[in-house]
Parts: C-alpha cells; sequence; structure tokens
C-alpha cells in the first residue's frame, strides 16, 4: 500500500499528459514536412499509411489515448515527452525505467527497419515518429521536472482559467484562428533554403535541447495572459513549427533512403 502511494505521489509530479501542440500545431508539422519529403520516403510514407497522410497521421497516438489496449494505458504516456531539469542536458540524466520521447524515437526506427515488422506495427512506428518530432519542438514537452510541464502553472488566458502548458499546446495556435492547411500556407514561403540547411540536423538532443532553453523564457511573471504574451511569443511558435516540419522530413527522409 505504502508503495502504491508513493508511486501515485511520483507520477503526479513527473508525469505530463499525452497532447502537444494540439490537433491543429501537429498537423501543421505533418503538412510541412510532407513538402519536403524525398520521392523515396513520399513512396515508403505512402506504402504504410496508405492515403492517410502525415497531417492525418499526426494526431493519431493523441487520439488512442482511450484505447482500453494495455499499450496505451499503461505504456504509451511518457513516450511523449522527456525532463530535462534547468542547467542540464539530455544525456546526463537519460530516460527514466518506463522511457521517454527520444527512447521511443529510437524504438520505433527500429520498428520500420525490421524487415520482419508487420504493417500494422510499421503504422503505428510511422504514426508515432511523426507525433514524437512535433512533440519535441512544443517548449514544455521538454519539461523542468517540477511542474509538469507547466501543467501546474494555473493561468488565465482571454479570461478564461487554463494553464501554461494548454496554453502552448494549443492557445497561441488557436488563437489566429487558422486552419492547419492555412497555417502550413503561411509558414512554407518563409522556410528558405537557408533554414532548411540549419536546421536538418537529425539530432532529437539538439531539438529538445532548443526546447528547453525557449521554455526556461516562457514562464510569465503574472498569469493574466492575453494580447501581450501572443505577441511575446509569436514567432517562436512559428519557429518551432516549421522547424518541427523541416526535420520530421528530414528524419523521414534519412531513414527511408537506409
Amino acid at each position: 500500500m505504502v508503495r502504491l502511494v508513493v508511486l501515485l505521489v511520483f507520477t503526479a509530479f513527473t508525469s505530463l499528459p499525452a497532447f502537444a501542440w494540439g490537433k491543429t500545431g501537429h498537423r501543421v508539422v505533418g503538412e510541412i514536412a510532407n513538402t519536403y519529403l524525398t520521392d523515396d520516403a513520399r513512396k515508403s510514407v505512402e506504402e504504410i499509411l496508405g492515403p492517410e497522410g502525415l497531417a492525418e497521421a499526426s494526431t493519431w497516438p493523441d487520439l488512442m489515448r482511450s484505447s482500453p489496449d494495455p499499450f496505451w494505458k499503461t505504456e504509451a504516456g511518457p513516450y511523449h515527452y522527456i525532463t530535462v531539469p534547468t542547467g542540464k542536458m539530455y544525456d546526463e540524466v537519460g530516460h527514466p525505467p518506463e522511457g521517454d520521447a527520444i527512447f521511443a524515437l529510437e524504438r520505433f526506427k527500429a520498428t520500420l527497419k525490421d524487415p520482419g515488422a508487420t504493417r500494422e506495427e510499421r503504422q503505428l512506428a510511422l504514426r508515432f515518429i511523426n507525433h514524437i518530432i512535433g512533440d519535441l519542438h512544443q517548449p514544455l514537452h521538454v519539461g523542468n521536472g517540477t511542474d509538469r510541464g507547466g501543467n501546474d502553472v494555473t493561468c488565465s488566458f482571454f479570461g478564461d482559467t487554463t494553464n501554461l502548458h494548454a496554453i502552448w499546446d494549443s492557445g497561441l495556435i488557436d488563437q489566429e484562428q487558422l486552419s492547419f492547411t492555412e497555417w502550413t500556407a503561411w509558414l512554407l514561403p518563409t522556410i528558405t533554403e537557408a533554414n532548411r540547411d540549419a536546421w536538418s540536423k537529425i539530432d532529437p538532443r539538439v531539438w529538445s535541447a532548443e526546447s528547453a532553453a525557449i521554455r526556461d523564457t516562457i514562464y510569465p511573471s503574472e498569469c493574466d495572459l492575453s494580447y501581450g504574451y501572443v505577441f511575446d511569443h509569436r514567432e517562436t511558435v512559428r519557429l518551432r513549427l516549421s522547424q518541427g516540419g523541416v526535420r520530421l522530413a528530414a528524419y523521414l527522409n534519412a531513414l527511408f533512403a537506409e
């Protein structure tokens, strides 16, 4: 009984919800990535996902949180985030025993490289890789280990009570009142060839270190937030969505080239 209580307390202070960027943000990352796939990667994605595509597949791991399957109930939750305390690097802390997003990327990459994997297994792996790379670009999915990635930071956003994590998942994006295709159409012209070259390093530790650095700058001094907070962080949201899309494409291009 004591062990159970300790486990529940530990979970409450270390776990994050499975959502990141919300549906719109994840679809933007998937749609941007689709623009930059090589012919080999595009063919492989189509063979695995069929007509579903990256934008549609990007939200599937969040949808499946309601599945009664043991994988989704007891295993998949930690695959959406990592914990890196301020002043630390990921390799200094590593992943916990239950795994995390970087651990899961390696797991699902191995599945896609396994010639014996079934199509169902490959679909799960590709959908999760798609989703995880988006997650790692949401700054609060690289948690500092103290407040569940901002979930414990209660804020008012345009008069509605919410929390900082939710504001970054969807509040800042949805405030623009754009569809994911409109977001993509607005962002693509701003992504230069130089941007793509600079962003195409395939290293989730680099991506997460960027998120951790951004994370430490987005905690507000007071939590009655509205237009000023949107103005201060609008360009960061645009940058991380754009980088997530370019890097998802780079990751898949390299994976399927092998």
